[in-house]
This record gives C-alpha cells, structure tokens and sequence, in this order.
C-alpha cells in the first residue's frame, strides 16, 4: 500500500476523533482500510508460505495449517 493511503487512514483517525466524520469520509475511510488489511493479509500469507520447519532428523518441510 503506498504511504499516502497509509497517511490518508491515519489522517482520518484523527479527524474521527475530533469530530464526527461526513458520510463520504467513512466510506472513504471503510476502503482504505479493508484494501490495508487486504494487503496485509496477503503479505502474511507469503511470508508463512516462505516459512521451512525443520525436523529433528534433518528433513525440511513447508509450514502446514493446523486441522
């Protein structure tokens, strides 16, 4: 995400908590956020797709999800 967006959600946060923000302005800040959380998602998701376990007897094997 680029750190204008970044800004412009933090931005927005404070206006929230000085004065109620216009309709547009929420909805402004709704998308913001879900396309923030959207990308850090998918970056968490590379990250554990990147993560090796290592047994105990040497072998090397992907990070598996937990049933």
């Amino acid at each position: 995400m680029e750190p204008e967006k970044i800004q412009r959600i933090n931005e927005l946060s404070r206006l929230s908590r000085e004065r109620e923000l216009t309709a547009a302005e929420k909805e402004e800040q709704t998308a913001l956020r879900q396309e923030y959380l959207t990308g850090f998602r998918e970056n968490m998701r590379q990250v554990l797709d990147s993560v090796r376990i290592q047994d105990a007897d040497g072998t090397v094997r992907p990070l598996q999800r937990k049933n």
